[in-house]
């Protein structure tokens, strides 16, 4: 089942309410090998520090040791979210990145009408959007503004304060 009202953003699975993540291959080896690093070194120097606490004693009042479970705590959720991000990962399809509107994984030049600025961006999933490298989330402003648009297309955006924005598209790659 597709939900339509997020501009194919997600994709629900079955009844179990999971969504898709959309993500490059280059995105989907990030995660995994984030996942791999937290797996396999992370957990054994958390377990280390656990170890070593425990070693001086009255754990009631053993600041190290409540910093190591704290510090246990959040390595497995991570381990945990990337897991599920990785089981539900969608690769974005390359034959988006040339085409003659802008899909996920696209290129975009755009221009801001009001001051003739330039900027280029990557249109990605959200897990993969990154502003100092203008990498740009599709459930951004900007990037929900852009999907399927063509070049010449004029888009207008409000950005969260309220500001609207007016842009237009120069180039697709």
């Amino acid at each position: 089942m597709t939900d339509t009202t997020s501009l194919n953003s997600t994709i629900t699975i079955g009844d179990d309410d999971k969504k898709t993540i959309l993500v490059t291959k280059e995105g989907l080896k990030k995660l995994q090998d984030e996942l791999d690093y937290l797996k396999n070194i992370r957990r054994r120097e958390v377990a280390d520090r656990l170890k070593e606490a425990i070693s001086y004693g009255d754990l009631s009042e053993n600041s190290e040791y409540e910093e190591a479970k704290n510090e246990q705590a959040f390595l497995e959720g991570r381990i945990l979210e990337l897991e599920d991000k990785i089981k539900f990962a969608k690769i974005i399809d390359d034959r988006h990145q040339h085409g003659a509107t802008v899909q996920l994984g696209s290129r975009v030049r755009i221009r801001n009408l009001s001051n003739n600025d330039q900027n280029e961006y990557v249109v990605v999933g959200s897990t993969e959007s990154d502003s100092l490298n203008n990498r740009i989330s599709n459930e951004s402003p900007v990037g929900k503004a852009l999907l399927d648009r063509k070049i010449k297309d004029k888009i207008e955006v409000r950005g969260p304060s309220g500001t609207i924005f007016h842009y237009e598209i120069l180039s697709i790659n």
